[in-house]
């Protein structure tokens, strides 16, 4: 099941069910009060399905798939590929940031770039949404936490990323953070949304390549790991890292210009697009 989060009329904000080029409305609800209230998400798209109103998928406004998320942590360095083109060596621990919910936008809007940074950089990762949580979760029980999964372009200020040891600045401009433009619930990936292609595209070149069963932390590995210091909730979002390709480790670097089109696909969760646009002066 595809659930996604859009505006018909730019007021409006509605979850919808996607299926080919249509969507059905669920009405004036939101992911995050389901997942809250412990709602099977594929349970309820199977009731649900055919009730309300339809719309051309292509004639809607994307939101992101959650627009308040209680936490979103995301993940460095857990592709070696990509550690390997870094200034790290690879940590025995995953590199933890957070995102913060001003920096989200959704499927189809532009990604900001600064006024204050000719560095914006692009990432493409796998996201996943949680259900439910917990403290100290086995990880033989980690993926029963798994309420589904996304696309995130990490969009990365490296100017600003690396003023200082902790990345958390240049992770968090507004308008950066990609987000969607569906979840997908787990019973249509594989379990822990492994083997999957990963490709990131800048003007329709392919600029990152890999596979998610490259990651050094799996998904439930890092589900279980988090927990032990963090409760974590309903609704929460775990941003999984990227792999090799990012621009600012090539030579020259490449960085994203306005009027560049990003775009993050990922095997069984479709495509993240989003023209880049400058920050208003």
């Amino acid at each position: 099941m595809q659930y996604v989060h859009f505006s018909p009329d730019g007021q409006q904000r509605l979850l919808g069910l996607l299926s080919g080029a249509t969507i059905h409305s669920l009405g004036a609800i939101r992911l995050e009060d389901l997942l809250a209230a412990g709602v099977d998400l594929t349970a309820f798209a199977k009731a649900h399905r055919a009730t309300g109103n339809e719309y051309a998928a292509e004639a809607v406004t994307y939101l992101p798939p959650l627009t308040r998320p209680g936490k979103i942590i995301c993940v460095g360095l857990n592709y070696a590929d990509h550690t390997g083109e870094s200034p790290y060596e690879q940590p025995t621990y995953p590199t933890i940031f957070p995102r913060f919910n001003s920096s989200l936008m959704g499927h189809g809007a532009p990604m900001i770039r600064p006024r204050v940074s000719d560095s914006l950089d692009f990432e493409g990762e796998l996201a996943v949404i949680l259900g439910s949580g917990g403290r100290h979760i086995p990880k033989a029980r980690a993926l029963e936490c798994v309420a589904g999964y996304s696309i995130f372009n990490d969009g990365s200020v490296r100017e600003y990323q690396f003023k200082s040891p902790q990345w958390t600045i240049g992770k968090n401009f507004d308008g950066t953070g990609a987000f969607g433009p569906t979840l997908v619930t787990p019973d249509s990936l594989p379990p822990g949304g492994v083997g999957l292609h990963l490709e990131t595209r800048l003007n329709g070149r392919v600029v990152q390549s890999a596979n998610t069963s490259d990651m050094i932390y799996d998904v439930a590995t890092l589900i279980s790991i988090l927990s032990e210091a963090v409760t974590l909730e309903p609704g929460d979002v775990i941003v999984t890292g990227t792999p090799a390709g990012i621009g600012w480790a090539r030579e020259p670097k490449l960085i994203m210009r306005h009027g560049d089109v990003c775009e993050v696909a990922i095997e069984g969760l479709g495509v993240l697009r989003n023209l880049v646009q400058d920050e208003a002066a």
